[in-house]
């Protein structure tokens, strides 16, 4: 007993995120500016030791992070119209409490949670990652979310389980934008198992120490850093996991334009769009446009996953 390692207060989770999410919803900014609860140097999770701790990205060159009112008012949920600011504008209409979750399909212990639940049976962590829109601009968002992979291993997913189908909520008299037909609601989308397991692949929960933004994805949204922002469904509330490829919202409306993989490719562009530059949003329309990173920058971490694939075929 004399020779175990004590563990630092900073990296324990408090108790009170786990008993109450409205206890969390209240008290995390100050958790976070006091413990960060960084992941970062956590060195359980392998490939994030070399992605840079909360304080260290937010001076690391062109790496600064978005400020939360561009992230919350600049954003694509055509659920409540095809404008920027829509979401900003009418997401408040959206009820979210409460909110459940179901994980089904190919697993051996399928499980019915309100996020609530969710928070008390994972640990919350902070990651902070950009986000790589296929239109061609950017931010880097400091997100509080659990990993997939920690939650997909509670259901125990089955030898049939293939990929990973996540459903968002249909609710036209709230998201304003799905009493028209210009998408097949309820948007889905779908990562390959491998990819949903990955360690980067999170389910965000806030950003920037506080609650999820309705605007943002609230209550729980997917956050998949080296693809681009369409694969990050927001308002969950199912994952599926299932043998076949899942046909996403995208792929329906447009499969020549939106592939199923999505990562992010300098290499190959959008019909419409060159993915070789990207703009980062909050800087000025004069600065330069940035090199767009293959994988976003995440390279070292997931290029394995694709070996042998022909990405402009596997877009």
């Amino acid at each position: 007993m004399t020779n175990m390692k004590k563990i630092p207060a900073s990296d324990i989770t408090p108790e009170h995120i786990y008993n109450d999410r409205r206890n969390f919803i209240k008290n995390l900014g100050l958790i976070l500016s006091s413990s960060a609860l960084s992941t970062f140097a956590n060195t359980s999770f392998g490939a994030l030791n070399s992605l840079p701790s909360f304080a260290q990205a937010k001076n690391h060159g062109n790496e600064k992070l978005t400020s939360l009112k561009d992230i919350t008012s600049y954003n694509n949920y055509y659920e409540f119209g095809t404008s920027k600011s829509d979401p900003h504008d009418h997401a408040d209409l959206l009820k979210i409490d409460p909110w459940s979750i179901s994980i089904e399909g190919s697993v051996a212990k399928p499980l019915k949670l309100d996020v609530d639940e969710l928070i008390k049976l994972i640990p919350i962590e902070e990651r902070i990652y950009r986000l790589r829109c296929v239109e061609g601009w950017s931010m880097v968002i400091p997100w509080v979310g659990i990993p997939l992979h920690s939650l997909l291993k509670k259901v125990s997913p089955t030898g049939n389980a293939k990929y990973v189908e996540f459903v968002s909520l249909k609710r036209p008299s709230e998201m304003i934008g799905q009493k028209d037909d210009m998408l097949d609601w309820p948007y889905t989308e779908g990562l390959r198992l491998d990819e949903a397991m990955h360690p980067l692949t999170i389910l965000a929960v806030g950003l920037y120490g506080k609650v999820l933004p309705k605007q943002n994805g609230a209550p729980i949204r997917l956050v998949v850093p080296w693809k681009y922002g369409f694969k990050s469904i927001k308002a969950i509330t199912k994952i599926r996991l299932v043998e076949k490829m899942p046909v996403s919202t995208w792929m329906k409306a447009n499969s020549k334009e939106y592939g199923f993989f999505a990562n992010v490719n300098p290499e190959v562009d959008h019909p419409r769009w060159s993915q070789a530059t990207e703009r980062r949003i909050g800087e000025s329309l004069l600065a330069p446009r940035l090199k767009t990173e293959m994988f976003n920058g995440y390279q070292k971490e997931v290029a394995h996953l694709y070996q042998g694939m022909d990405l402009s075929r596997y877009f």
